[in-house]
């Protein structure tokens, strides 16, 4: 249930500052906690896919352009790696290894993910030592399944124990659905992803981590004298791409994640469900190119301006100015424009005593029925508690109009 005040724009073919204007209209108040939501097809009546499950998402602004069940758990296969190397990058930005570490190769890592698993390998013998930097240049440029395992073991001592490792970052970075199983996402019934929050760790490693991001671009890898090419098929389509992996499964088919810019717009598709690698290919580079061209930036509210006023019980005011952090953006279709809604939503009445720059909520963005950004938001001022009689008229004034709320719940 979503109760909020809505501050709309009905006609997009105003200029950025008249549509800007339009939607500062302030919300009166708000009460209601929000436990998640589901995205709806953005602009599907645009675009069509192949591709089973679809999410493309535009970085900068984080505005959602196209999304097909973008929550339906998959086999991640080897889109797996992505976790694995969020992992190893957090250890060397944390200081725990560096590129020059060694590991061993272990027979478990030789035999399953080596070359005689048949799979994608970096060939690494048996007993021998890489080091840190190469078996990341293996594992994502080669998609090496026996790196995977190397730094898996070399960094927790068994991919049972890394798996452990591969979860909690998970957790800590936000994807609330997946469960890891294994460094190389090789089969298993119990590991599993949703498009949405591999988009979502896409952009994480593309912020957190941009020089080692970079190897996600290496067209190629040459090591113990084997020379073998980047597996994304995306590198080589000329269409501003940098990333970043391939994975099939039998069961989810053919999919890919990835990412691409060009004019200083940056895009990140996740796609699953496809019958063939150059069908994968394909459909990647359509929504690319439609991306590129159907969409045009919007800015809403600069930044620290005020987005809304939410209600405070308790406090020498009776409300508080809310911020955004930054800019607020949103990418809008250049044609077939429909309206475009925000809304500021929190738990309120907010309590006093309130410090500044709190986060309380959040300003979210919806382009038809299609909610396709979130932005939080937070006390732009401190409100201190009010005295005795401004608390005895506060709760008065909350006794009699409280139970308006709850009967709308």
């Amino acid at each position: 249930m979503r109760l909020s005040f809505a501050m709309m724009a009905d006609n997009l073919n105003q200029s950025p500052f008249q549509l800007a204007k339009h939607l500062r209209i302030y919300a009166l108040s708000l009460g209601v906690v929000f436990a998640g939501f589901n995205v709806a097809n953005a602009e599907d009546a645009l675009f069509e896919t192949k591709a089973k499950q679809a999410l493309m998402v535009e970085d900068q602004t984080g505005t959602i352009l196209f999304a097909k069940s973008p929550d339906t758990l998959i086999e991640p296969a080897a889109l797996a790696k992505l976790m694995t190397m969020e992992v190893v990058f957090h250890e060397l930005k944390t200081g725990n290894i560096s590129q020059t570490t060694q590991y061993t190769v272990s027979e478990n890592a030789w035999r399953t993910g080596g070359a005689p698993s048949g799979g994608s390998t970096m060939f690494a013998k048996l007993k021998s030592q890489l080091a840190v930097g190469d078996l990341i240049q293996g594992v994502i440029v080669q998609s090496a399944n026996d790196g995977c395992i190397i730094l898996a073991e070399g960094i927790a001592g068994s991919e049972a124990k890394f798996a452990e490792l591969m979860n909690a970052r998970a957790k800590e970075i936000g994807l609330t659905a997946s469960t890891f199983v294994n460094s190389t996402g090789l089969p298993d019934p119990k590991q599993r992803v949703s498009l949405t929050d591999l988009v979502k760790l896409a952009r994480h490693i593309k912020k957190e981590y941009p020089d080692y991001y970079k190897t996600y671009a290496q067209d190629n890898f040459t090591w113990n004298k084997i020379f073998q090419r980047n597996r994304n098929p995306l590198l080589r389509l000329d269409i501003g791409a940098d990333g970043m992996g391939t994975g099939y499964t039998e069961q989810s088919g053919y999919g890919i994640v990835g990412a691409a810019e060009r004019s200083g717009r940056r895009y990140i598709v996740a796609l699953s469900g496809l019958a063939t690698d150059r069908e994968r290919a394909e459909e990647a580079k359509r929504i690319f190119e439609w991306a590129y061209q159907a969409f045009e930036e919007v800015d809403i509210f600069a930044a620290g301006e005020a987005v809304g006023d939410a209600s405070v019980f308790g406090g020498v005011k009776s409300g508080v100015p809310l911020k955004a952090h930054e800019k607020v953006s949103i990418l809008v279709p250049v044609a077939n424009r429909d309206r475009l809604k925000a809304h500021v939503v929190y738990n309120g009445p907010l309590v006093a005593p309130l410090e500044a720059d709190q986060q309380v909520g959040m300003l979210r963005i919806w382009i038809g029925d299609a909610l396709v950004q979130e932005t939080p938001v937070y006390t732009a001022e401190a409100v201190e508690s009010g005295d005795l009689t401004k608390r005895s008229i506060n709760a008065v004034f909350e006794l009699s109009t409280g139970w308006m709320r709850r009967l709308r719940f």
